[in-house]
């Protein structure tokens, strides 16, 4: 057999095509328009000309959520406005053209048939042209009548949801052209109401060849198709009017339609009745342009739907139909594309058509079906499965489906075949990466130049995503028969895999940490513990070197992104708790981030498990105490919470003064206010010591002070780049001021929300809810009712602390509207939640609102005189009541 002659003649897509991205796409797209414009402009271009080929389509194919629609929404986007179009597409030669974009979803979901695809496009060139288009419109005026009888066209447009911005302007637009019509043709008022008969005496103006109608309606095939029967088929042939029309548009009015049809794989049926439709509207408008995306490649060009379409064949489309040896990016090149990888079918078309016999498919429907679901839609995967199929096939013996189902481990052989050492070096390093750029593939490798990896990511088993942190990663077949097939004469050992995720390992930590010293970034810290862990637990690499300092980085900020620690290796048993130091800190980690979504009492559980294993180092035990402590403390276990900061503190270690933080917050919980006070000094900013200062202002009703201590708190978060403080410190901010200010409380908390949109804190988020309770105090907006609620979550969220804050926001509520039996009821369930000592001086607060007696036996130690800050809360209470009115 020749197999020389045989693949070159029998391969309609190349391996090489796999992978596109959005750049080449949009130069595709902007260098097809250019040429499109140079020829409608050409002398010799006809409108009316029904035999010269089609140059006027281009389509994107892949397999579905590779990008497709994105993509064609970004082009309708690039083409609809010049400030809506990527900087880095640069301007296209033809900007300053009016180009009119007209994007349709084919999708079945949307109930998008032909005639409201029709309807679409008019529509929108009856609000950029902005005049009748007589013939087209006296045409569709008749199909109307005929198809849609008792509808005007304008109520359906309305029913339908076409309807827009310039909806009724079709409407309008298509009388506006009948009436035209009949009174160029000085019909009577009475025979000018019905379209039919408008365009009985219109065709019959034109066979007589009266001027007038000639030049209204001189497309030589008006009169034919204002003729026919107008049905559905009918329909399908005015785009040629239409076409027609816009040629003849005044120079001011030009406009050249961009028509976008997403997901046209939808249009396909046994019969290709739909798709015989559109392929006729891009036909017969040869000066409009489409760009099509769908699952698979278009077949126009392929003499094989001969009878099943209009106009087929290479002859018909050259730019539909597969051209050897001619790359994609060549201008006037191919103009089908495909995104990512092959869609099943088109893998099935392939294989169907790389073999022949007799001009029949040689590797039989159930052999395809295999290899197509093994090859994870790689085209590599499918040539090597063709070659397998003929060495079998060439020992006598007929390929069975079960030949083909498995990984080929001739895959990276087959990959490296063309590699030089180096890259093939580089290429097994990458593998161990989810993603990677130069550099880090390079240091991954052990190389001092990055000549081996600038040259393996140009090879099509490289994807590229310029717009993420590493922009490559190598194909996911590829990766995996790499790591697991690996039968090449210079594969690795088990030692030398192991010495290379070390070095990635370092790589990743090197990047971080060089990035982080110039302009940190917590989206490359993210990245980088996500990567790092799976990496130092897959190879149980026992050193995690910069993971710690990476996991008190992801801390530091209180932001929480989940970093989707990795899962479970296959075929090693069950994993009841972590074995390795990565697998303890990837669920310490987890668990310290999903205490945002779990009862406190679960994030205590999960923390006690891994301090356990004993598997964490020093520091990182630390991380593990002081956020068990925490949880400890948020469930009202203030001796345990103590305990657990004492030893973080003690350690003197990264954490000690967030752990100072947490005794001073600790003593001020237990009203002990003085050695709260004591503390600050040995706080400084990594104890937050100003936000630590307002905790300890606000409860003496010393608001101003509490106000300029949070306003320092957040300036030191934003001159720190602290994202996450800098919204603790706001919210705490307005919660504050909402005591003295609403209307500026009501400013301050739509800051917060504003900060807070973006990061994942709940309990900062509850801090916002009281806020907007003590704001609102006094007034009719149902206090007590959102009050309830507010307690319900987080009582179940596993936060008890905040009970206390919000009797005490109720508490402020009732005294200022006077209603006295409310107060004293919620100053008994303020003393039932403060009975363990916690948060006692809330009740001291709440009776000084209502002028009630200081309780007996109180042990709050105030750093003011206890006279003096009843005398301020009382006050605060006047305040609110004289700024709403309420009697005194």
């Amino acid at each position: 057999m020749d197999l020389r002659a045989l693949f070159s003649s029998n391969d309609p897509v190349g391996s090489s095509e796999a992978f596109t991205n959005r750049q080449s796409q949009w130069d595709v797209v902007a260098t097809a328009i250019e040429e499109h414009l140079r020829h409608i402009a050409a002398p010799s271009f006809d409108v009316e000309d029904l035999e010269s080929p089609r140059t006027n389509v281009i389509v994107f194919h892949g397999v579905g959520g590779v990008g497709k629609s994105t993509l064609l929404r970004k082009i309708e986007s690039a083409l609809t406005a010049a400030e809506q179009r990527p900087r880095q597409w640069g301007t296209p030669a033809w900007a300053g053209e009016t180009i009119l974009p007209v994007r349709i979803d084919l999708a079945r979901s949307a109930s998008t048939d032909f005639e409201r695809v029709v309807l679409t496009i008019r529509l929108a060139l009856a609000a950029t042209v902005g005049r009748p288009l007589p013939s087209f419109d006296l045409a569709l005026r008749r199909y109307w009548d005929a198809q849609h009888p008792g509808e005007p066209l304008e109520e359906y447009v309305r029913r339908t949801g076409l309807v827009g911005k310039f909806g009724q302007l079709l409407p309008q637009q298509v009388q506006s052209a009948v009436g035209q019509v009949a009174s160029a043709l000085q019909l009577p008022g009475l025979v000018g109401s019905a379209a039919g008969q408008i365009a009985t005496a219109l065709v019959q103006a034109l066979r007589e060849r009266r001027e007038r109608a000639r030049a209204l309606a001189g497309c030589a095939r008006t009169a034919a198709l204002l003729e026919a029967d107008p049905d559905l088929e009918a329909l399908s042939y005015y785009p040629h009017l239409l076409a027609w029309e816009i040629s003849r548009l005044p120079a001011k009015r030009a406009v050249v339609p961009v028509i976008l049809l997403d997901t046209f794989e939808d249009t396909a049926d046994r019969h290709r009745d739909t798709e015989r439709l559109l392929q006729r509207l891009v036909w017969l408008m040869p000066n409009a342009f489409f760009v099509i995306g769908g699952r698979n490649r278009l077949a126009w060009a392929d003499p094989t739907v001969q009878g099943q379409l209009d106009f087929t064949g290479p002859h018909a489309w050259p730019g539909l139909a597969p051209q050897a040896g001619q790359p994609a990016q060549a201008a006037g090149g191919d103009r089908q594309h495909l995104i990512g990888d092959f869609s099943p079918e088109d893998c099935d078309d392939y294989l169907a058509r790389r073999l022949t016999q007799d001009g029949q498919p040689l590797i039989t429907p159930a052999i395809r079906a295999v290899i197509t679901e093994r090859a994870h839609r790689l085209p590599l995967h499918l040539d090597l499965a063709v070659a397998r199929y003929l060495e079998i096939r060439r020992t006598g013996r007929t390929p069975t489906p079960d030949d083909f189902d498995h990984t080929f481990p001739a895959l990276v052989a087959r990959a490296m075949s063309d590699l030089t050492a180096d890259e093939r070096h580089v290429l097994r390093s990458a593998s161990l990466l989810d993603a990677f750029d130069l550099e880090l593939a390079t240091q991954a490798a052990g190389l001092t130049h990055q000549a081996a990896a600038r040259q393996l990511v140009e090879r099509p088993m490289i994807s590229e995503d310029p717009y993420a942190i590493w922009p490559y990663h190598l194909h996911g077949a590829i990766r995996t028969a790499l790591r697991a097939d690996d039968h090449t004469e210079d594969r690795w050992t088990p030692a030398d895999w192991h010495r290379a995720a070390e070095r990635a390992l370092a790589a990743l930590g090197r990047q971080w940490q060089d990035t982080s010293a110039l302009l940190p970034s917590r989206t490359l810290l993210i990245a980088c513990l996500r990567q790092g862990l799976r990496l130092a637990r897959d190879h149980h690499l026992g050193d995690l070197g910069w993971l710690t300092d990476a996991a008190f980085a992801y801390t530091d900020d209180s932001v929480w992104e989940p970093l989707a620690p990795p899962t479970h290796t296959p075929g090693t048993g069950p994993q009841t708790g972590p074995d390795t130091p990565a697998d303890a800190l990837a669920e310490l980690l987890t668990a310290i981030a999903r205490r945002q979504h779990e009862h406190r009492e679960r994030t205590a559980e999960r923390l006690t498990a891994v301090l356990d294993t004993g598997l964490l180092p020093g520091e990182l035990t630390e991380l593990a105490l002081y956020y068990r402590a925490k949880a400890h403390k948020d469930l009202a276990r203030t001796d345990a919470a103590l305990d657990g900061m004492r030893q973080v503190a003690d350690a003197g270690g990264q954490l000690a003064p967030r752990a100072r933080r947490g005794l001073a917050n600790l003593a001020r919980i237990r009203g002990d206010f003085p050695t709260a006070l004591a503390a600050i000094p040995t706080l400084g900013w990594e104890g937050r010591h100003h936000r630590v200062l307002a905790h300890i202002r606000w409860p003496h009703g010393d608001i101003d002070r509490a106000i300029a201590a949070f306003e320092a708190a957040r300036a030191e978060a934003e001159q720190h780049d602290a994202p996450g403080e800098r919204a603790i410190a706001q919210t705490l901010l307005a919660l504050v001021t909402a005591f003295t200010d609403p209307h500026r409380a009501d400013d301050e908390l739509a800051l917060a929300h504003q900060y807070l949109a973006p990061l994942d804190q709940r309990a900062t988020t509850y801090y916002a809810t009281v806020a907007a309770l003590i704001r609102d105090a006094g007034t009719d907006r149902d206090v007590t009712d959102r009050a309830t609620v507010l307690h319900t979550e987080s009582t179940v969220a596993g936060l008890p602390w905040l009970t206390p804050l919000i009797h005490t926001a109720v508490a402020f509520h009732h005294a200022v509207c006077g209603a006295q039996d409310d107060l004293t009821a919620t100053i008994g369930q303020l003393r039932e939640a403060t009975a363990n000592g916690d948060f006692a001086y809330y009740v001291d607060i709440a009776t000084a609102m209502g002028d009630l007696p200081q309780p007996a036996g109180s042990a709050i130690q105030w750093l003011d005189d206890a006279q003096t800050v009843r005398e301020r809360w009382r006050a605060l209470v006047t305040a609110r009541r004289n700024h709403l009115g309420t009697p005194q």
